[in-house]
């Protein structure tokens, strides 16, 4: 079992780095910004880069040892970070998302996220979505529930479709995928009391935990997209898993996260 006064202070860093990096974003949001493209519609903006600065610079001071997996860590990298880890008993390990959401921060629409998440030889231990221009931090520990800004969280108890608001995510080889995608829109939108697409992964699951949307779902996402969410979303009560219904872990092919109470209908609904 991991020591609780350890994990409470794993819940002071994430905290305290998730904060500092969406005081960054927001300091940045409308400001001109230094784009790149990794691929052809996913750029990477300098902000991307200082809030993964901030965030590492702040877990190694407490957490020197501890492996870090991060999105805009060269690949390389984290392979050799990824093999030192399996190599530790009970390493741990800290899964960065600095800046979710960054067509659209690029754009300056206004619906993004820093996502951070702690594992304990594989086990996610806590996660921590903040929302720098809501000033909304989302946090779940394993076994203690989930908060947003303190105050506990449950998701909502809609058992109909009808009335249920769903959102979804359009990954990054979307253009290879388009028919089954937009089958899968099509289901919904018919069935459904609304679909959205915000365009950060992290803030739906979020919301989901929130109570916000009965349901999520994309494909083709990586560890930093989902750690966080997941565990908020277990934690306020909700079910998290693949289209087909299996268990769902980090290097899942797609997630399928609900209220619960409505999954196994969206899982029969989203098979092309």
């Amino acid at each position: 079992m991991t020591d609780p006064a350890f994990l409470d202070e794993v819940r002071q860093v994430g905290r305290q780095a998730a904060l500092a990096a969406g005081t960054l974003l927001r300091l940045n949001y409308e400001k001109p910004h230094n784009i790149t493209l990794k691929s052809a519609i996913d750029p990477v903006t300098e902000s991307d880069f200082a809030s993964q600065e901030t965030i590492i610079n702040l877990i190694r001071q407490t957490f020197p040892n501890h492996g870090i997996l991060a999105e805009e860590v060269p690949e390389k990298a984290r392979e050799r970070e990824g093999l030192e880890l399996a190599a530790q008993a009970g390493g741990h390990r800290w899964i960065i998302d600095p800046l979710d959401g960054t067509v659209n921060f690029a754009h300056g629409f206004p619906m993004f996220c820093v996502s951070i998440a702690f594992a304990a030889a594989g086990v996610l231990e806590y996660g921590v979505v903040y929302d720098p221009l809501r000033d909304e931090l989302f946090e779940a520990k394993r076994g203690g529930g989930a908060y947003l800004n303190g105050r506990p969280l449950r998701v909502s108890e809609v058992s109909r479709l009808d009335g249920a608001l769903v959102a979804t995510g359009f990954p990054y080889d979307i253009r290879q995928r388009l028919p089954e995608t937009l089958a899968r829109m099509g289901r919904f939108l018919a069935v459904s009391q609304g679909l959205r697409r915000a365009g950060s992964a992290a803030l739906d699951l979020a919301y989901v935990a929130a109570g916000r949307l009965e349901g999520f779902w994309e494909e083709n996402l990586k560890p930093w997209d989902t750690a966080a969410g997941m565990l908020l979303v277990l934690e306020a009560g909700g079910q998290v898993s693949t289209f087909d219904g299996s268990r769902y872990d980090l290097y899942s092919p797609n997630i399928l996260a609900s209220n619960g109470r409505l999954h196994q209908d969206l899982v029969a609904r989203l098979q092309i």
